[in-house]
């Protein structure tokens, strides 16, 4: 019993004496529901080992011919992720909240939104990696689209 709580004050000490890592992210890439568009945005995140912390901005542009609103989102998120990467790989899942304005031919909808998802960093150059994530973003209220999937691709730089 003892031998337990050692161990496991051992690993509380690791995960709160451990360094903090930062990194941004520029990415593009296509939010595909109702049609696909091109969406554009910033990530800038920190992580300790395993769980890291994200806050997000997105821009989604409109396609009216496509009946396909533009939106524009504002996130907070959590992730877990392999600590070290394998292969220059990191993995991660990621949940989180934020707001929304979705717009469609001059009319708006302002809301909050919850969002799903994964992806992997993956090493090109020291501190530089190649993010690929996936989400799938819930809005709430009255939106045109009430779910939304979105995947890109993005320049991210370690610090």
């Amino acid at each position: 019993m003892k031998a337990a709580r050692v161990a496991l004050f051992a690993l509380g000490s690791v995960l709160v004496a451990a360094p903090a890592f930062a990194d941004i992210t520029a990415f593009i890439g296509a939010n595909t529901t109702p049609a696909n568009r091109l969406t554009t945005g910033v990530a800038i995140g920190a992580s300790l080992l395993v769980i890291g912390f994200e806050g997000e901005y997105a821009n989604t542009s409109e396609d009216a011919s496509a009946n396909a609103p533009g939106l524009q989102t504002g996130m907070g998120s959590i992730y877990l992720q392999n600590p070290i990467p394998i292969a220059g790989i990191q993995v991660y899942a990621i949940t989180g909240a934020g707001l929304y304005n979705e717009s469609l031919a001059g009319n708006s909808t302002f809301g909050a939104a919850l969002n799903v998802g994964g992806g992997a960093k993956i090493e090109l150059v020291s501190h530089v990696r190649l993010r690929i994530d996936y989400r799938v973003l819930s809005l709430t209220g009255s939106p045109h689209t009430d779910r939304v999937q979105r995947v890109y691709a993005g320049l991210n730089l370690a610090f």
